[in-house]
């Protein structure tokens, strides 16, 4: 029974070390040895007994002890393989990424969705956005990444679906998670096309709808990642109805005050943001 609990904490410790960035994992896998390892020689010599009610002490001191030395091992070799795993992911998501990218539009679609979502993340991090993968979760509205950038967080709906195009549901869905969740914005990405009320729903809405040949295109021309202009992903709908930000030329989102004299108004803000703080009113 000790056993199978053990290598259970192994099994979700190493997935939590496979989901951090490596260098993350690899800090966890330090961090945990040296602060278990000092609480294991703390507790090492037993208490001396010297009633009957010093029996429990004794006990507690024991489990405290026998845990930290069990999981000085355990935890650290888990945030150590977990950051093998991510270290190789991320090095499998950048050569998918480049060899998409010098591709045409069909290499796209004949991915897997697993390396689809791969291929979507680490096109958001190509422009700056830090990328959270969510692993398939189903009990977070369908969201499969979470970007931030600054203090703004954006979340991402992949639909690796070939035939089939993607309904007006699934952006309402996204539209109703974001709200919930308080986000900046959202994108659904398809390897295929959005259906007319789709592309219809997610107008004047902070969504961009991003589909196959749009995303084809976008990888073609993205930078490397030392580029210093960090640019989101944007669709030619998009870049067609939005202005472009007075100061850095880039298109603008629609956002909504949340405080302040013009709190519940909609306006224009720099996709850039933090790093541009430009607004423009919306007419």
């Amino acid at each position: 029974m000790a056993s199978s609990r053990g290598s259970g904490a192994f099994v979700d410790l190493l997935k939590i070390g496979s989901k951090l960035p490596w260098k993350a994992s690899l800090a966890l896998a330090a961090l945990s040895f040296i602060a278990l390892h000092i609480l294991a020689a703390v507790f090492a010599s037993p208490p001396t007994v010297a009633t009957p009610a010093d029996l429990g002490r004794v006990a507690i001191h024991q489990v405290i002890y026998m845990g930290a030395f069990f999981f000085q091992f355990v935890m650290p070799s888990a945030f150590l393989i977990g950051a093998t795993l991510s270290f190789s992911k991320g090095a499998e998501a950048i050569r998918l990424f480049d060899e998409t990218r010098a591709a045409q539009c069909p290499a796209v679609s004949s991915l897997t969705w697993q390396q689809f979502e791969s291929l979507v993340a680490e096109g958001f991090r190509q422009r700056g956005f830090r990328v959270t993968e969510k692993g398939g979760a189903a009990s977070d509205g369908g969201v499969d990444l979470i970007l931030a950038r600054g203090t703004e967080r954006f979340l991402v709906q992949c639909k690796q679906w070939r035939a089939q195009k993607v309904p007006v549901t699934i952006v309402r869905e996204l539209y109703g998670v974001m709200a919930a969740q308080q986000a900046a914005g959202g994108y659904v990405v398809t390897s295929g096309r959005f259906t007319r009320d789709a592309l219809a729903f997610a107008q004047g809405r902070n969504i961009e709808l991003i589909d196959g040949k749009t995303l084809q295109e976008l990888l073609r021309h993205s930078n490397n990642r030392a580029c210093a202009s960090a640019r989101a992903p944007v669709t030619h709908s998009a870049l067609a109805s939005t202005p472009a930000c007075p100061r850095c030329q880039e298109p603008m989102v629609a956002r909504m005050a949340k405080r302040g004299a013009n709190v519940g108004n909609e306006f224009w803000g720099c996709r850039r943001y933090p790093k541009c703080k430009a607004t423009l009113a919306k007419t």
